[in-house]
């Protein structure tokens, strides 16, 4: 009887010990579920663009990677984009992140060469590597160990931010026949292209995104370049300048994100991945879209713009356009060493890879293209 007794205490006990651990076990969980479902702080940061309100495939991108941080950090991360109608400062961009002004940025990095001439191979030199060579490059031929090294002296990080592909030559009204017809041609080309006309006599200016068509138009200039059909028909430059020529100035320009160093370092690292990913998916994803629309582009001025004529600046003038290049490259290598240190790069890293496009892309190409 007594051991009966003993038994049903015993069996009491335990039930009540397993009644004890799952409550506590229970507590538990919910105290983990509680913490998790409880709200996280919310990053917000703020991005400044050169573009202006409603550019597309430029200020579409930025859009994208916003949206797709947000979506990725589960509205962890909010990023605001501002572009040059509010903040007023185009070209301030690189200043504007590296103060802490705005965390983030969009430009192109050929617009500090006046700052620092080093920042300007990172979006792309006459007669250089074309796009998929140029990813190449900064991906696995040591492009952005260059390109962190440049802008570590800035305070900032640069991040590919998007190709527009081979740019075309330009809109002028009139022929470009000889190189007398460059000299005193006001235009509106930036970067290193700029100063190779330059040496060729053209007049050379910058001038931003959102006055191009009056510039154009009231005659303060004769000729600029933009991008392609993929931007330029938008602008307008068709209805005041009936010469279109192709490229030779930016055959892979690479635009930019830049990120204030600090403020990204501060990031936890969830949330560092997820922003890199989301400029690398929109900057491959904007080199897609920039050459789709330029095809259609392309397309669309032989049915709706007959009067435009396209052209392919003379041998001689391009002979002379290396010739300046070369030169001017030879003057800021001696003077910079940091310059031609990537210069050196890219020449090592074309070489090498050239060979390859000649045989691949260059055969096929050559072999198939209809008429």
């Amino acid at each position: 009887m007594k051991r009966a007794r003993f038994l049903k205490f015993t069996i009491g006990l335990l039930a009540c010990g397993t009644l004890l651990g799952v409550t506590a076990c229970n507590q538990q969980q919910a105290t983990k579920t509680a913490a998790e479902q409880a709200p996280k702080k919310v990053i917000e940061w703020k991005l400044a663009q050169t573009w202006g309100s409603g550019f597309p495939i430029f200020g579409d991108a930025v859009e994208k990677m916003a949206a797709l941080v947000k979506e990725m950090s589960n509205g962890e991360m909010i990023i605001r984009i501002d572009t040059a109608n509010k903040h007023k400062s185009p070209f301030g961009i690189l200043d504007m992140v590296k103060e802490g002004q705005y965390e983030m940025g969009h430009s192109a990095s050929y617009y500090w060469k006046g700052k620092d001439i080093s920042t300007m191979p990172f979006t792309t030199m006459p007669f250089g590597m074309i796009a998929p060579e140029q990813y190449a490059w900064f991906y696995y031929g040591g492009g952005m160990d260059l390109m962190k090294k440049v802008y570590d002296q800035h305070g900032v990080y640069s991040f590919p931010g998007g190709n527009t592909g081979n740019q075309m030559g330009g809109w002028f009204r009139k022929e470009i026949k000889t190189l007398k017809d460059l000299e005193g041609l006001k235009m509106r080309i930036p970067g290193f292209a700029g100063e190779v006309l330059s040496k060729l006599g053209v007049v050379v200016t910058n001038i931003a995104p959102g006055e191009l068509y009056t510039a154009l138009d009231r005659g303060t200039i004769d000729a600029l370049e933009w991008v392609g059909p993929s931007l330029d028909l938008n602008m307008g430059f068709q209805k005041i300048a009936p010469y279109y020529y192709t490229g030779w100035h930016e055959p892979a320009t690479e635009l930019q994100f830049l990120v204030n160093k600090g403020k990204f370092d501060s990031l936890p690292p969830h949330l560092q991945k997820i922003l890199t990913v989301a400029m690398e998916f929109a900057a491959y994803d904007m080199y897609a879209r920039s050459y789709h629309e330029s095809a259609v582009g392309l397309a669309s001025i032989d049915k709706e713009y007959p009067d435009v004529k396209i052209r392919t600046f003379p041998k001689p003038i391009i002979e002379a356009m290396k010739k300046a290049n070369n030169e001017l490259i030879a003057e800021y290598s001696a003077k910079d060493p940091q310059f031609k240190e990537i210069i050196d790069s890219q020449k090592a890293y074309m070489k090498m890879s050239r060979r390859w496009t000649a045989i691949s892309d260059y055969a096929y190409l050559k072999d198939n293209l209809e008429d």
